[in-house]
């Protein structure tokens, strides 16, 4: 009796429901990449009035939190207009005549896309000088300056495409030249490289990824400022991309916690590359010559040349390398990692790849760095 009265009561319209509508509100809010996929977003429902992140990334950043908290605030009432229709026994398009709970609820349910829209106005006020993100950039803006200032600063680096930028949109984290910036849901938090510590505090690992059948390690990191106005937080990426951020960082990033970070394969293999390259035969510039920048970052000068030493002269060895110093030793590195087979780790040292600008076949053993 008790089973198929509970059998009942689950395919009451209201009950069917009202799963539904928490299901669907928890995916509108936390966008799972299915939801992302299909375009059930704030960012891509109002995409015409956003605007471009590329092209002004803190106004979109602005304008995105406030329809974000707009948008959020509605999802009550929608729950009880639904509902009106759900259960039309429970008189809830009349609100006088409905219980004191769904009275209660009806109310809330008004009041709260009121406030938020009286909030987001105040925030508009002084050309969205009121926003909190405009409140944070000001704590970093010049005393003859303004955060406007900031924002432009911040517009004109996140356009470039050297920026790092990882994490899923309700906690993406992007740094660049100058900036550490963590964008959540309702809120941005910026902070400026020259004035920040950073700390590893924490790690988890997970046996599985999501994109592959690897075990992946998350590293949380603190961001905290000297600058007294500055609120700290924390970072969250993954361990194969702890690399590539403190490349990007001007600042060391100091480990409290002792973490054993677990680097990526090829992170590992380029230590591993750079020891043995360190061991071969120093190449002498020739009188005269100039080095120039690396081609492949455009960041630091070149400081390698490929230079043939093995003696035989068989089909499929090694090839003389005519080309004139163009790369760094880090993207050499990174180059001779891409072309090897992934599911062969063990073959890499010992395997040969061709120069990445002439072709010519050449092994580790080849690679001099320039003294």
């Amino acid at each position: 009796m008790l089973c198929v009265r509970g059998t009942a009561n689950m395919e009451r319209p209201e009950v069917t429901f009202t799963l539904a509508y928490v299901v669907f509100v928890v995916c509108f809010v936390f966008t799972p990449n299915e939801f992302r996929s299909a375009g059930v977003t704030v960012q891509n429902l109002l995409s015409g009035w956003l605007g471009s992140e590329d092209l002004s990334f803190i106004h979109y950043q602005i304008k995105r939190t406030s329809a974000t908290a707009l948008v959020h605030s509605i999802l009550p009432l929608g729950y009880y207009i639904g509902m009106c229709f759900a259960a039309p026994d429970k008189n809830l398009y009349f609100v006088h005549i409905a219980s004191e709970g769904w009275k209660l609820f009806f109310a809330a349910a008004v009041a709260l896309p009121v406030l938020s829209s009286i909030l987001v106005f105040y925030w508009s006020c002084n050309k969205w000088g009121n926003h909190p993100i405009a409140r944070t950039l000001a704590d970093h803006a010049l005393p003859q300056s303004g955060w406007r200032a900031v924002a432009s600063s911040i517009n004109t680096e996140f356009r470039r495409i050297d920026k790092f930028a990882t994490g899923p949109p309700g906690a993406r984290v992007v740094v660049t030249d100058t900036w550490v910036i963590k964008v959540l849901t309702y809120r941005v938090h910026v902070a400026q490289q020259q004035d920040i510590h950073l700390t590893v505090t924490a790690s988890k690992q997970h046996e599985l990824s999501p994109d592959s059948n690897t075990p992946v390690q998350f590293l949380t990191i603190s961001v905290a400022s000297v600058n007294p106005r500055v609120q700290p937080f924390d970072i969250r990426l993954n361990s194969a991309e702890y690399g590539e951020l403190r490349e990007k960082l001007h600042a060391p990033i100091r480990n409290a916690a002792n973490v054993v970070i677990h680097q990526s394969l090829s992170d590992l293999f380029l230590e591993t590359f750079k020891s043995h390259v360190e061991m071969n035969t120093r190449y002498s510039l020739p009188r005269g010559q100039e080095l120039e920048t690396c081609i492949g970052c455009m960041q630091v000068m070149a400081n390698m040349k490929l230079v043939k030493v093995c003696q035989d002269a068989s089909e499929g060895e090694c090839q003389q390398c005519y080309c004139r110093p163009m790369w760094c030793l880090t993207c050499m590195g990174k180059w001779f990692a891409s072309r090897q087979d992934q599911q062969h780790p063990e073959t890499w040292l010992s395997s040969r790849v061709p120069c990445p600008t002439c072709r010519a076949k050449f092994c580790i053993l080849d690679i001099c760095v320039i003294h």
